[in-house]
């Protein structure tokens, strides 16, 4: 593995986040007056990245440690600490309690849109396969025509 790669075996240049994303991030942080040069979003990129292999590889030894095979909220939490950065945590543990809420929330929105349909579960599966099938039956029949005309206009 040469120094420009990653543990996955990707080349770390292939490991960014998405520019556009990190210039708003920035520009919301920023006073009005204020810009970012390309070169700066570029670095802080790059330390962003360079921070997630750091509490990433923490959190993958913690992980090791306790034999487990996936890395919980609490390992990144705890690499945290053991890295330094015990101002963070408190922060991350609220974005982790909201995360679990949305998740929650979303879930029983979930269940309530079945519950309301009116419909068992059976007859949803049923529904379910039929347009399946009329999609199937679509991608079979090839392109439509009339569509491709209705597209190009």
């Amino acid at each position: 593995m040469s120094d420009r790669e990653g543990h996955s075996g990707v080349p770390d240049e292939d490991l960014t986040l998405p520019k556009a994303t990190v210039a708003k991030m920035i520009q919301e942080l920023l006073p009005k007056e204020l810009s970012c040069a390309k070169e700066t979003r570029d670095l802080v990129i790059e330390c962003c990245v360079e921070f997630i292999h750091l509490i990433s590889s923490e959190a993958n030894e913690i992980c090791e440690k306790e034999s487990k095979k996936t890395i919980a909220p609490e390992h990144i939490i705890n690499a945290l600490k053991a890295l330094g950065f015990d101002s963070f945590t408190s922060e991350v543990e609220d974005v982790l309690k909201d995360h679990k809420q949305v998740t929650k929330d979303r879930g029983q929105a979930k269940q309530n849109k079945m519950q309301t349909s009116g419909l068992t579960e059976e007859e949803l599966l049923a529904k379910q396969e039929e347009l399946f099938a009329a999609s199937r039956a679509r991608m079979a029949a090839g392109p439509n025509p009339e569509q491709d005309q209705a597209d190009e206009s």
